[in-house]
């Protein structure tokens, strides 16, 4: 997306939303975590991430577990690989 257009009145932090796209974040990933961050502060929402097993060390049914409560579709057909790739990138 061009800098200078918005992205929409969804998004509570545009600038966070952008930098975050720019790294190649999916739309959906850095709306998440800009607007948490706009809610919550960017420092809070720092805090919580790094505690998750890496997706490497679940199982195949582990990983269509976490895309099913998510919503990535045609995750019944992914390979392990594929589903990590798809979760990384929602």
């Amino acid at each position: 997306m061009p800098r200078g257009k918005s992205p929409g009145s969804s998004i509570k932090d545009p600038d966070q939303y952008e930098a975050l796209r720019d790294e190649g974040m999916s739309k959906e990933k850095a709306a998440r975590i800009s607007n948490a961050s706009a809610a919550e502060g960017r420092s809070e929402v720092g805090k919580r991430g790094g505690e998750a097993e890496d997706y490497e060390d679940r199982t195949k049914e582990e990983l269509l577990e976490r895309a099913r409560e998510i919503g990535i579709d045609g995750r019944s057909k992914m390979s392990k690989s594929e589903l990590i790739d798809a979760l990384r990138n929602h």
